[in-house]
């Protein structure tokens, strides 16, 4: 496949895509060019490290921020299904004590990483079409996947801060909208829905096992955003449901995804971009490596390769409880979890006495019994799985229709097989979507997906009780004085932000 350079400036690239054959990932860098910004969207090469630019921009989520945390970590934080064991961040502790405002540094990341983000592929989609001589059907396909990246971080702004900044052409301090005022969610929402329905029709591959965005991605996030939609704040209902039943049951008929056998796979660099990954963050350790190793290792339990462990996001123990009895997802190094792990990374086995995630664990850099680690993490992030397509499929259509069809038992029992626990039949329409969202909390943790289904439905689930509660009121399980508020439905805007541009008033609710 072709190489491509890792990154750029957010403003002109400045290296050219080297064509050659034989990477797993897009991500190996060449020496750059003498390209000038004045020089620079001319020829075909220059699109193509363009959209590898935006790309790379993807892995802010992995960044840093501050001591011992990584942007990662704030939409687990807020869900109660999480915690840390390092104390020392005091941002990462503000999040988990829904203390945090507009000055917290992970928040304001997210706000920066997304809008980078935009800016690269609005680059893209106003300079990649006067590129002539260019292979026109690829020249589609780059701007397909350039309006997939700008819906994925759409999606991402709008879920987090409501009213939003709508963005579509390249900005400098001469442009006359430098500083915009907020568009409304459903604004932005139907500049998301036209991106994607765009990007699937660009002549992009149904898949694509180089991690580049896809027909079968872009239709399995259309799935995800209708259902969204047809939750809150939006509130669009039956017919929205309707949308995200059809989208999802598009990706599940049209095949080429599947659920992986076992649960490894999932964390196997083997299987990354197929089977059940239909759009992952990309790492190579040579060039970009995965940074969420040592953050989610136990604190300074020595059970790995590295010197630095952190322990920054953990799962609760209550949460981890809360599996089925014989659930394999809560089996240790089966599942999504480890309670035990072998001394220095590769010696003798040793009890934790605590569940740490093993769902991203990278057994080649941190190693395994009589294998010394090689620190060189190389394991993608999930931004969309299969399994998520299944729940979401169910979900919406039994609410669409009113109750659910053998397919919609055939997607929620697949999850719970291969979880090797019993099929479910016969529930009622609200039994069966309380099940489905078990399922969503158990299966999707900490994926980034848990905070906002419980923004979605206004509800959190409750694993004392194993049933779901209004999101207002609920109190985290590892510490019951911390209590979700109406605010916490969105995260302030950015302080800084908001200095620097007047026109974003008013701050969000509460803060």
């Amino acid at each position: 496949m072709n190489q491509y350079i890792k990154h750029s400036s957010w403003i002109v690239f400045t290296a050219l895509i080297i064509l050659a054959g034989g990477c797993k990932k897009f991500l190996d860098e060449q020496d750059p060019s003498n390209l000038t910004p004045d020089t620079y969207y001319t020829l075909p090469e220059h699109a193509e490290a363009a959209i590898a630019a935006a790309y790379s921009d993807t892995r802010f989520i992995g960044g840093g921020a501050g001591i011992f945390a990584i942007n990662y970590s704030m939409l687990e934080m807020v869900t109660g299904t999480a915690k840390t064991e390092t104390g020392q961040n005091s941002d990462l502790n503000n999040l988990l004590g829904l203390s945090y405002n507009g000055d917290n540094l992970l928040v304001r990341n997210w706000w920066n990483g997304l809008y980078k983000e935009i800016a690269n592929t609005n680059l893209v989609l106003e300079k990649v079409p006067g590129i002539n001589p260019m292979d026109e059907t690829r020249k589609k396909q780059i701007l397909g996947e350039a309006k997939f990246l700008r819906a994925w971080a759409y999606f991402y702004l709008v879920r987090l801060f409501g009213d939003v900044p709508l963005i579509t052409k390249p900005q400098s301090a001469t442009s006359e909208d430098f500083r915009p005022k907020r568009s409304s969610a459903e604004e932005v929402y139907n500049l998301i829905v036209a991106d994607l329905t765009a990007a699937e029709e660009a002549g992009l591959p149904w898949s694509d096992a180089s991690g580049r965005a896809s027909k079968g991605a872009a239709k399995a996030l259309l799935a995800k955003v209708y259902l969204t939609m047809a939750g809150q704040p939006l509130n669009k209902g039956a017919a929205y449901y309707k949308l995200a039943s059809d989208k999802a049951l598009e990706v599940i008929r049209d095949g080429g995804f599947t659920l992986f056998q076992t649960y490894g796979e999932l964390h196997s660099p083997g299987t990354e971009n197929k089977g059940e990954h239909i759009f992952q963050i990309q790492y190579l350790a040579t060039i970009a490596g995965n940074p969420m190793q040592q953050i989610l290792l136990p604190n300074f339990k020595d059970v790995s390769a590295y010197s630095d462990e952190i322990g920054s996001t953990v799962p609760t123990n209550q949460f981890y409880q809360s599996y089925e009895p014989g659930d394999l997802r809560a089996k240790d190094r089966e599942g999504f979890f480890y309670t035990s792990y072998y001394t220095g990374g590769n010696g003798a086995l040793k009890q934790l006495n605590a569940p740490y995630i093993f769902k991203f664990f990278d057994v080649a850099a941190n190693g395994t019994l009589g294998v010394k680690g090689n620190t060189q993490p190389d394991i993608n992030y999930p931004q969309i799985r299969y399994a998520d397509v299944l729940l979401t499929y169910a979900e919406a259509q039994n609410r669409a229709d009113g109750a659910a069809n053998t397919q919609a038992y055939d997607a929620l029992n697949a999850i719970r097989r291969r979880a090797q626990i019993a099929p479910l039949s016969g529930l009622s329409q609200t039994a069966f979507e309380e099940a489905v969202w078990r399922e969503r909390w158990h299966e999707l943790c900490y994926e980034g997906i848990t905070w906002f289904d419980m923004v979605r439905l206004r509800k959190a689930y409750n694993e004392t009780t194993n049933s779901f509660e209004n999101f207002t009121g609920h109190k985290f399980p590892d510490n019951p004085t911390i209590v979700l508020a109406d605010k916490n439905l969105l995260f302030p805007l950015p302080t800084a932000e908001m200095r620097n541009n007047p026109n974003l008033t008013p701050q969000n609710p509460g803060y």
